[in-house]
């Protein structure tokens, strides 16, 4: 399959290839994935000095792992609320440390691997189209009491000094927060991992598998890789090889749009370097890219594919209800991508079966989540933690097929006509 284009691909750092897998490899462990997740858990993998194998059925951060808006901050897709209702008090705290320590094994690689190009920009702009603000005072306590993680309330003033518009009325800014090149990001993971003397083979999609022996055998067109544990960490194109994994996420398609390089015209709208999102449901994304040329766009959802221009023009209509002062920019570029949801919401990590694990479904969560999954999964199979536990009552739960998707679309549909209300 040609290699999408998109703004990261035409700004990839590290452009090596990979080799595809030919005949019999072996190591302690396979990973079926190239994108974030499953380079997490290798990169884990091989600095503990464990073999490892990871087997990805296009080129390295093909999917939604090098094609996202690239935020970094704490946080699960369905909210601590909702946790909480499901787990209890002290659990969702532990999950909501879990995603700040996510954040921060991102910013250490990326410093201490000194990887090309990935860029990280600090800040984040979280802001609500609506004038109501009475819980955010309340968040901003409970993130310094239990988490001793600092945020910053902006009024409608304060936002305008940032951003040209009337649209916003409160917001929160997360200076530890920050968004990156999440391309480069996950190449750069992979250079590491070849680096220590693991395998990455790219074109090598799984094919067929035997997991039941001691020694588990996955098998592409070409060749076979074997070894005594397996992490499956494939994301919205998973594929029918493991059935309980397909069966248990959503392919959840979301779109992005690239503008012309016009400095000057974006500066009448956007005068800072944070990232951007709103409250509303698969809301706006955005985000300067190119030293502040360019504009980076994201927002919608579909359950199925739907043709990206139609979509780009529901995009620059909600850009031009943000900033009717961008009226004139491009549009340069625009893609989609299929991102893993599951139906409660939240990553699918745990075990198959003895020696079998996965590691999905982080659509809508950030990148953080991919790195902490990563970890706690290869923390299971080292033996070094239990921490995977924390994810165990967020099972592989079966999305309802068909009419699953058309669901998830119609309360999309419903949620988005909730927010037009609110903003009413």
């Amino acid at each position: 399959m040609p290699a999408l284009d998109t703004f990261y691909t035409r700004s990839q750092a590290d452009t090596r290839h990979y080799p595809a897998l030919k005949g019999r490899d072996e190591a302690d462990c396979i990973i079926v994935g190239g994108g974030l997740a499953g380079l997490s858990a290798a990169l884990h993998l091989a600095r503990a000095g464990k073999r490892v194998i990871v087997l990805e059925a296009e080129s390295i951060g093909w999917g939604a792992s090098g094609r996202n808006g690239g935020f970094v901050s704490p946080g699960w897709a369905c909210g601590g609320d909702t946790i909480a209702r499901r787990v209890g008090t002290e659990a969702a705290q532990a999950l909501h440390r879990l995603s700040i320590e996510g954040a921060e094994i991102m910013r250490a690689e990326i410093t201490a691997l000194a990887m090309p190009g990935v860029d990280p920009v600090p800040g984040k702009l979280r802001l609500r189209r609506y004038d109501s603000a009475n819980d955010l005072q309340s968040e901003i306590a409970e993130a310094a009491r239990l988490y001793d993680y600092p945020l910053t309330y902006l009024n409608r003033d304060a936002i305008r000094e940032h951003l040209v518009t009337d649209r916003y009325f409160h917001g929160l800014l997360d200076m530890n927060a920050f968004h990156v090149h999440p391309l480069n990001y996950a190449r750069g993971l992979a250079a590491e991992i070849a680096r220590l003397g693991g395998h990455v083979y790219e074109q090598s999609a799984a094919t067929n598998h035997q997991l039941a022996a001691p020694t588990k055998t996955i098998t592409t067109a070409h060749g076979r890789a074997e070894a005594s544990q397996v992490i499956f960490a494939t994301g919205g194109y998973t594929g029918p090889l493991v059935g309980r994994l397909r069966r248990a996420m959503l392919p959840i398609a979301t779109y992005v749009m690239l503008s012309e390089g016009a400095p000057e015209l974006l500066a009448t709208a956007i005068r800072t370097g944070f990232a951007v999102s709103d409250n509303r449901r698969a809301g706006d994304y955005y985000r300067l890219v190119d030293g502040g040329r360019r504009l980076l766009w994201g927002g919608r959802i579909t359950t199925r594919a739907a043709a990206t221009e139609g979509i780009v023009r529901q995009l620059r209509r909600e850009m031009l209800h943000v900033y009717p002062q961008l009226a004139g920019l491009k549009t340069e570029l625009a893609w989609s991508g299929l991102m893993a949801y599951a139906r409660h919401l939240m990553p699918q990590i745990g075990a198959l079966s003895p020696g079998v694990w996965h590691a999905t479904s982080f659509g809508g969560h950030g990148l953080n989540t991919t790195a902490i999954g990563g970890r706690v999964v290869a923390e299971a199979t080292l033996g070094e933690s239990n921490r995977i536990s924390a994810f165990a009552p967020f099972g592989l739960n079966w999305t309802g097929g068909p009419a699953g998707r058309l669901a998830v679309q119609l309360t999309y549909w419903k949620l988005q006509a909730q927010d037009r209300w609110n903003e009413r």
